[in-house]
């Protein structure tokens, strides 16, 4: 399962890029409001940033008008994937933008009808949204895995991409699910990485190098 981040704070992005780990980034217009920054300005630095490929959503409603601003955006950078929203007219310029050679992430996906739809539709990822399934009652991992399921019976090669991840133990039960992607906010990689036990351990280690050290004194 590969790794994307989910934000457009471009301090976080590098710090985990640095890391080794990461194969895409995920924005959305709530992120990049919180970024404080102009949309096509932060899409281009984190290109410059992640050789990987970087969801940017369109704000149009409408067909017509996530078409054109969804051409917009892939002709930003060659790593820039399409994200639009799963309704009526997010299929239709799904639709439209594959005919194109444009990639895309369809989002707010929340039922495996819906995602059967945008796989239909040319999508190259599908975002099931497993934490805000779990807020309202349901399994948001067993979405993912019915998900995955479903597609790989049908044969269909869009892939899986897990959104709306809460914590370290989402990650995990996503790819124990099939999920091909997680993205993750910073926090929870900050989580994933860290143990007591690790901490514990490197500690001792350090300790035990030290008395090397003062025995040859």
């Amino acid at each position: 399962m590969e790794f994307f981040i989910d934000t457009a704070i471009v301090d976080e992005i590098r710090e985990i890029g640095e890391w080794g780990v990461l194969a895409g980034v995920t924005t959305n217009p709530s992120l990049i409001v919180a970024s404080g920054r102009d949309f096509r300005e932060v899409v281009l630095e984190i290109a410059g940033m992640v050789g990987g490929a970087i969801s940017a959503e369109v704000t149009a409603l409408d067909a017509e008008g996530m078409i054109k601003e969804g051409r917009e955006v892939a002709a930003w950078n060659e790593h820039v994937v399409v994200k639009l929203p799963l309704t009526p007219a997010g299929l239709q310029a799904c639709k439209a933008l594959t005919a194109d050679g444009i990639r895309t992430n369809v989002t707010l996906c929340f039922s495996v009808p819906q995602a059967l739809l945008a796989a239909r539709a040319g999508a190259t990822y599908i975002s099931p949204f497993a934490g805000r399934v779990d807020d309202i009652g349901w399994d948001g991992i067993q979405l993912i895995r019915e998900i995955k399921e479903a597609y790989v019976l049908g044969g269909i090669e869009t892939k899986v991409l897990a959104a709306s991840i809460r914590h370290p133990m989402h990650v995990q039960q996503a790819a124990l699910a099939g999920a091909d992607v997680a993205t993750i906010p910073y926090k929870v990689f900050k989580q994933m990485v860290s143990h007591p036990l690790t901490d514990k351990g490197l500690d001792g280690f350090m300790k035990d190098w030290a008395k090397r050290g003062e025995a040859k004194q």
